[in-house]
C-alpha cells in the first residue's frame, strides 16, 4: 500500500502540537509497517531526521505554504499532480488540510480542533476566513476523520454535521524526554532562570486563546495576596504577543517576576518542566493540551481550565479553574503554592492519568483509521 502524507509541518526546531503529532505518529507508522510505502510531501528543504525509514519517499513541492493564499495554491494546485502521479491508497493529512480537487483518492485528515469558531477574534483575520470556509468542505469530503479528544470529536460532529462513527479519537502523547529531574538539576534550573526561586510554568505559543493576559493578572493578584517570592516562567514563541498582553505586562507591579524565555529546545524544556512548582495552563480553549500530559510525566502538578478538552485530559489529577475568572486562577495558585500535600496528591493522580496517553497509542489508533479507509476503498472498487 502506498500512502501520501502532508508533512509540511515537520520543520526543525519549530514543532508545535500538530507538528509533534505528525512527528511521533509517522515515526512509528513507518517503522511498524515497512511493507508499506510512504510519500512525504514537504513545502521546503527537509531535515533528513524526518525521513524515518527506507520506505519513505520525500518530495519538495513549491511554494512554502505559510499564508492563506499559499495554502490555497499548495493544496488546490501544487500537490494535485504529485498525488495523482503516485496514485496512493489514501492521502493522510495530519494538519487537517485536504485538496478539494483530489476526489478519486480517499482522504484521512486529522482535525485537531476547530477553535477558529470559538475564538474568532483570537486568530489572524484571513487565516480564520480560510479555515471557516475550507474546513467544513474538508470534513465533508473526508473518508474518515481523526481528532485528538472526545471534546473535539463532538465539536466537529456538531459544527459539520458529521456522524460520530466517522470520527476516531487518537489522543496525543508526551515526548519521552519528560521525566522527573533530580534535586540538583532543579536547583540549577532555578538558578539559571528565576534567581533560585520556585516558579509557576506556562508552556505554549502566546496566542490570545491561551489566556496569557488573565494568567499574568492572576499572578499579580497572587503576589499581592501572598507576598510569595514565586516567579512566573513563560515558555513559548512571542509571535502573537498582543497589545493587550503587552499592556498587562507593562502595568504589572511584579513584571520582574514574570520571565519570558522564548521557545526552548526539548532538552531545555524537559529541565524547565521538571523543576517547576506547577504547570499553569489556563487556556480559554484547547483541542487537547499536550503540556498537561508532559507535566504528569515529569511529576509536576497541574493547574488548568475547566472547559473544552482540559477536564477530559486532566480529570481529577489537576486543580481546575474558570479561565475567565482572574480570581479563580489566583486562588488556585495560592492553594497550589501553600499546600505541599495537595501537590503530592496531584502528582500521584497524574501518574495514573498519564498512562492513558502515549504516542504508541496515538499511532495505533491512526493506523486503524488508515486501514478502515483503505479497506473501504477496496470494497468500493470491487
Amino acid at each position: 500500500m502506498k500512502i501520501v502524507v502532508n508533512t509540511r509541518l515537520l520543520i526543525t526546531n519549530q514543532l508545535n502540537g500538530i507538528g509533534w503529532f505528525t512527528y511521533h505518529t509517522l515515526k512509528r507508522l513507518v517503522k511498524w509497517h515497512p511493507e508499506h510505502q510512504f510519500v512525504f510531501l514537504f513545502d521546503r528543504k527537509y531535515d533528513e531526521n524526518y525521513i524515518f525509514g527506507p520506505n519513505v519517499i520525500p518530495e519538495i513541492i513549491f511554494p512554502p505554504a505559510r499564508h492563506p493564499l499559499l495554502w490555497y495554491i499548495w493544496f488546490e494546485h501544487a500537490i494535485v499532480n504529485k498525488i495523482k502521479k503516485h496514485n496512493p491508497a489514501l492521502f493522510f493529512s495530519p494538519d487537517g488540510y485536504l485538496s478539494l480537487k483530489i476526489k478519486d483518492v480517499p482522504s484521512l485528515p486529522v482535525i485537531h480542533d476547530i477553535n477558529f469558531y470559538h475564538n474568532k477574534k483570537g486568530v489572524p483575520y484571513f487565516d480564520g476566513v480560510f479555515w471557516r470556509y475550507y474546513f467544513p468542505k474538508y470534513a465533508r469530503m473526508a473518508s474518515r476523520i481523526i481528532t485528538v479528544s472526545e471534546f473535539s470529536k463532538n465539536d466537529i460532529a456538531s459544527y459539520y454535521n458529521i456522524p460520530h462513527n466517522m470520527i476516531d479519537v487518537a489522543y496525543n502523547g508526551a515526548n519521552e524526554v519528560f521525566k522527573p529531574v533530580s534535586h540538583t538539576e532543579k536547583e540549577n534550573v532555578k538558578k539559571k532562570y528565576t534567581k533560585g526561586q520556585d516558579y509557576f510554568l506556562y508552556v505554549g505559543d502566546l496566542l490570545p486563546r491561551k489566556n496569557i493576559s488573565r494568567m499574568m493578572q492572576a499572578f499579580n493578584r497572587f503576589k499581592k495576596s501572598s507576598g510569595s517570592p514565586l516567579k512566573l516562567l513563560i515558555v513559548g514563541d512571542r509571535l502573537f504577543f498582543t497589545s493587550e498582553m503587552k499592556r498587562v505586562y507593562d502595568r504589572s507591579e511584579y513584571k520582574e517576576d514574570i520571565i519570558f524565555t522564548g521557545r526552548l529546545a526539548q532538552d531545555q524544556l524537559r529541565m524547565v518542566m521538571g523543576a517547576a512548582l506547577s504547570l499553569l495552563l489556563v487556556s480559554c480553549f484547547e483541542g487537547f493540551g499536550i503540556p498537561i500530559v508532559e507535566a504528569m510525566y515529569a511529576d509536576i502538578p497541574v493547574i488548568t481550565s475547566n472547559i473544552s478538552s482540559m477536564p477530559e485530559v486532566a480529570e481529577d489529577a489537576a486543580l481546575m479553574v474558570d479561565p475567565y475568572s482572574i480570581d479563580s486562577i489566583k486562588e488556585a495558585m495560592l492553594k497550589m503554592s501553600s499546600d505541599e500535600k495537595l501537590r503530592e496528591e496531584l502528582i500521584v493522580k497524574g501518574r495514573s492519568q498519564r498512562l492513558k496517553f502515549s504516542w504508541d497509542n496515538t499511532a495505533k489508533v491512526t493506523w486503524n483509521s488508515i486501514e478502515k479507509v483503505a479497506g473501504s476503498a477496496k470494497e468500493n472498487d470491487i
